[in-house]
């Protein structure tokens, strides 16, 4: 934060230096256009237009720049600028669509008016300081509502959900994620590939009824369909990627493909667990278009990744209590784990306007997962008291052995996963209304082996104790195989009301979906209201109400035991959201407050438990719930031409277990019933505080900093093996800094260097993850002492790490 001030003090003393651009950018009607990209080319400088196209940026002065101007659909504008210090220029730059992009911006837009969508702009997913690999969700993660207290997974919640509850779509086809996967360092890359990204629109609640059937939100993305030729590359220490695009057939074909390799060995050396890392990540995906006629597209999405996950541990010493009580773990480790998920994914769109005003589309999509888990790991431990007594001769050293045992893990599980669907989607415009609907099928099969245990030996007394026998302290072993059919669709009507005090958008609509594994139907109606008022001060006010009806999927059918419950019924939730932005200027510069309201009414949920990333449902058991909360953001230009923004989020999240009473005995022997009521959910995190700031260096833009800040209040957790009402202890809150240095090597100066080496622009960039090397707590290792009491003794992420990374675009 102190770099974050001085650059800011710096900025304000070098007004000299500076010179600014503003103006007003429209369409060829003269219609102002909102969501304009202004930057500075080759340089990290730049702003967006605001609702009335209107715009100001701070650039260099002395120096001759170029201006490049470009919205989604439009032609692009560059244009030459050299100012003197302190001069302010006024131009109107006009775009131009680009040939048959007139339905697609019309879409884009009315979404962005209608569905309550949040936009963010992709170029910042390729600067944001991030570990997991995926650009996309580490921007997500600063937005209001959204919280992760995993930096090296890409997974994350919404509003009181789990990470199942989310939709995440590329380009209209929904995705998955591998199902086995049980830790971060495990997870790999995120399937949203940053370098094809164009758009990405995300909702935290409220959506309206093109999208699925889940509870929490959507992420919808779409890849690039290039103009021109290009190609980008990077490399650092944890991995390496490149892309290119182009058109061909005088651009009836267009390409963009990329491929990324990531390995996180560097930063799982500051985990307390040593051993070999050995974690490879690979991914190819390709987005190809061919045009028959400016009538009918067919594109074709594609995917293969692969990602092993080899670890053989060695030791593990953690030292954890209170400042008058301090333990010490020691772990020896014999064995070694080595895990493969591999995916592949492929779909067809075929695309058809038959006219303006009707837009009709066919895709056909397969996915297929094949997952193995392969361990065998011995680890023998010691639990000692520390000497904390300042002036001691055996100050932090051990001083008595209160713990002594030893565990052995195993597992020999396989996973294979089929998910195939076909789908039509259309689209009406008429007058006000825009009516689209939508028809799809899918067809699931899962086969699965699962065979672990896990064995505890405490003291010479294997656990759970028994004078009988020798049992597991955990045992799974099952084999599953589920084929089943899903039969869904929607219709919903996009009306314009024009009104004496501005406009109004209502989105209606309704979803059904039927599956045939459980015989289970839904309806699931949606309502939405977006009113933009005339008035002298910018404001936007929207409501929304629905319901969000989540059939099971495969994770959801498992009891604990590995076996397959076949009568659970679809999770429900009813939205209702309330929200206003307000639009003004401060400092002369744009910024906007948003705000919004929520309130989640949840019934027949399926509890479940989580372990670092793996969530373990209570199949079986059902519940009722409730969420509730305020998002608020600030976002603007904090530096001029610059865009940051500061996210927070209050919430509380509970459920009620039906039937969870138990009984318990006093000294006396009197047995009495106890309640639970309502208890915490896993994902009750009541405070999340998020900051994503950027800044350059005053009189050097080509210099910009980037910075993200994390802070999530304390989630509930509870002992290993127990009943959920026990879950209610709280484990240390999340707090994290994240912070990158960029330096443009090749900038509109390098004419000749750019040339010769056929480089648009490169650059260099220092990253420090996790500033202020803060323990962060994942979950934790249960062990017991000689006197019979359990400890639970954390599990801790990475600490403080420096990255360096060299990218190029051509």
């Amino acid at each position: 934060m102190f770099i974050c001030l001085l650059t800011i003090s710096l900025t304000g003393k070098s007004q000299t230096l500076t010179a600014h651009v503003k103006g007003q950018v429209t369409d060829e009607k003269g219609k102002p256009l909102e969501l304009v990209n202004i930057s500075l080319e080759g340089l990290a400088v730049g702003t967006s237009s605001d609702e009335n196209g209107q715009f100001i940026l701070q650039v260099p002065a002395r120096k001759e720049e170029t201006l490049y101007i470009s919205r989604v659909g439009y032609q692009s504008i560059e244009m030459k600028i050299l100012l003197a210090p302190g001069e302010e220029k006024t131009i109107t730059p006009v775009l131009k669509l680009l040939p048959g992009k007139i339905d697609e911006v019309t879409v884009s837009e009315a979404r962005r008016q209608k569905n309550g969508m949040s936009t963010l702009n992709p170029k910042l997913t390729t600067h944001i300081p991030e570990v997991s690999g995926g650009g996309v969700e580490a921007l997500l993660k600063t937005m209001p509502g959204v919280y992760s207290n995993n930096e090296l997974s890409s997974r994350y919640s919404v509003r009181g959900g789990n990470f199942d509850e989310n939709l995440v779509y590329i380009n209209g086809i929904e995705v998955y994620r591998p199902f086995l996967v049980r830790s971060g360092q495990q997870e790999g890359l995120s399937i949203i590939n940053p370098d094809m990204v164009s758009s990405i629109e995300f909702s935290s609640g409220g959506f309206d009824a093109s999208y699925g059937d889940k509870m929490s939100s959507v992420l919808d993305i779409h890849y690039r369909k290039p103009q021109q030729t290009a190609a980008s590359a990077e490399i650092s220490l944890l991995g390496a990627s490149a892309h290119f695009e182009g058109t061909a057939l005088k651009n009836r074909f267009t390409h963009t493909t990329g491929i990324r390799y990531k390995t996180n060995r560097y930063l799982l050396g500051t985990l307390d667990q040593k051993g070999d890392y050995s974690p490879n990540f690979l991914d190819f995906q390709t987005y190809l278009t061919y045009q028959f006629s400016p009538k009918l597209t067919l594109g074709f999405l594609g995917n293969i990744a692969s990602n092993v996950y080899q670890f053989i541990p060695t030791t593990r010493e953690t030292q954890y209590g209170t400042w008058s009580q301090v333990y010490q773990l020691k772990i020896y480790f014999d064995g070694q784990e080595k895990d493969r998920y591999e995916t592949k994914l492929g779909a067809l769109n075929l695309d058809f306007h038959p006219i303006d005003k009707l837009h009709l589309k066919l895709t056909a999509s397969a996915f297929h997962s094949v997952e193995t888990e392969r361990y065998d790991i011995l680890g023998q431990y010691l639990l000692n008291e520390v000497d904390i007594s300042p002036g001691s001769a055996t100050y932090a050293d051990s001083t008595m052995n209160i713990g002594i045992g030893s565990y052995l893990d195993h597992a020999r599980n396989n996973l294979d996963a089929r998910v195939m669907s076909l789908e039509h989607r259309g689209e009406l415009r008429e007058g006000n209304h825009k009516v689209d609907w939508g028809l799809q099928f899918r067809h699931e099969t899962f086969d699965e082996k699962i065979n672990e245990w896990q064995m505890r030996d405490s003291a010479g007394y294997s656990l759970p104790r028994n004078d009988q026998s020798v049992e597991l302290y955990q045992s799974v072993n099952a084999k599953n195989n589920i084929s089943s059919n899903r039969f869904s669709g929607f219709v919903q009507d996009t009306w314009t009301i024009p009104v004496a005090g501005g406009n109004v958008y209502l989105n209606g609509g309704i979803r059904a979906q039927y599956w045939n594994f459980n015989n289970q139907s839904i309806v699931s109606p949606r309502i939405s209201a977006t009113w933009y008022p005339n008035w002298k001060k910018n404001y936007v006010f929207r409501v929304a109400w629905g319901k969000y009806q989540q059939m099971p999927f495969f994770k959801e059918l498992q009891t604990i035991d590995g076996q397959i419950n076949r009568n659970v019924k679809a999770q429900e939730a009813t939205h209702y959201v309330a929200g206003v932005d307000h639009l003004f200027r401060l400092w002369e510069r744009p910024f906007k407050l948003s705000s919004e309201l929520y309130y989640k009414s949840l019934r027949n949920l399926i509890p479940y438990q989580i372990d670092n990333i793996r969530i373990r449902y209570l199949s079986g058991e059902v519940a009722k719930g409730y969420a509730y909360g305020l998002d608020m953001k600030l976002n603007g230009e904090f530096v001029s031409g610059i865009q940051s923004w500061a996210s927070l989020s209050l919430m509380k999240t509970e459920e009620d277990i039906i039937g969870d009473q138990h009984t318990i005995t006093d000294a006396n022997g009197n047995t009495q019933i106890v309640y639970p009521g309502y208890i915490p959910r896993p994902t009750d995190q009541r405070v999340n505080f998020s900051l994503f700031f950027q800044d350059y260096f005053p009189g050097y833009p080509s210099i910009k900093m980037y910075l993200t800040l994390h802070y999530g209040s304390k989630l509930p957790f509870g002992p290993p093996n127990s009943k959920r009402w026990m879950d209610t202890f709280r484990m240390p809150p999340y707090r994290r800094v994240d912070i990158g240095f960029t330096k443009t090597l090749f900038s509109g100066e390098n004419r000749n260097m750019k040339t010769r080496l056929g480089v648009k622009n490169a650059s260099v960039s220092l990253e420090v993850f996790n500033l202020m090397d803060i323990n962060n707590t994942i979950s934790y290792f249960w062990v017991t002492d000689v006197y019979n009491q359990m400890h639970a003794v954390p599990n801790y992420l990475t600490g403080r790490r420096i990255n360096l990374k060299l990218s190029a675009r051509f």
